[in-house]
């Protein structure tokens, strides 16, 4: 079976009260869990703070191998350079650009842009909220390289997920 990336929420306080690199390799060393498959997630208000600090941060959780993220990406600041200044890996579009692209001109085109923009930068993209099949083929021919969200399952128990790793096949 293929192996499953884990994604995890950052909090600020994570990233600047606490040695976080020495936490995720004591976790990752009992887990024994790949750090090619775990995802931190960190939203754009988190990278604003204390900015050099957190960039000698993230490129030292990136040098053991975990890829980071940009989460809700469009809601706070917004600034495109930092999307060159910090070492990420993947960019999440907020849901707010996805719920309505099938009837929003604006949405429709922020959404584009973004994963053009991503995807130049050699970043994937994940668009959150993706509840229809609609919304899910604008972002296919787009080119948007993942999606979260209802349209594949609503939130689930860790037992709930178990069983739907087992019977889940990719489509």
């Amino acid at each position: 079976q293929q192996p499953v990336s884990i994604a995890v929420n950052m909090s600020a306080h994570q990233l600047h009260h606490s040695d976080i690199v020495s936490t995720l390799s004591a976790i990752l060393a009992e887990t024994r869990f790949p750090a090619e498959y775990l995802e931190l997630e960190l939203t754009e208000s988190i990278l604003m703070q204390r900015e050099d600090e957190v960039v000698e941060t993230l490129n030292r959780v990136r040098a053991k191998g975990i890829r980071l993220a940009i989460d809700d990406f469009g809601t706070g600041y917004s600034s495109l350079s930092y999307l060159k200044s910090f070492p990420l890996d993947v960019l999440k579009i907020d849901r707010s650009f996805v719920t309505d692209i099938e009837d929003d001109l604006d949405d429709r085109a922020i959404t584009a842009t973004i994963i053009g923009i991503a995807h130049t930068l050699g970043l994937q993209v994940v668009a959150e909220g993706v509840e229809t099949e609609q919304q899910l083929e604008f972002l296919r021919n787009h080119k948007c390289d993942m999606y979260q969200g209802y349209l594949t399952s609503p939130a689930l128990s860790a037992e709930e997920f178990e069983q739907f790793l087992k019977a889940y096949k990719p489509g």
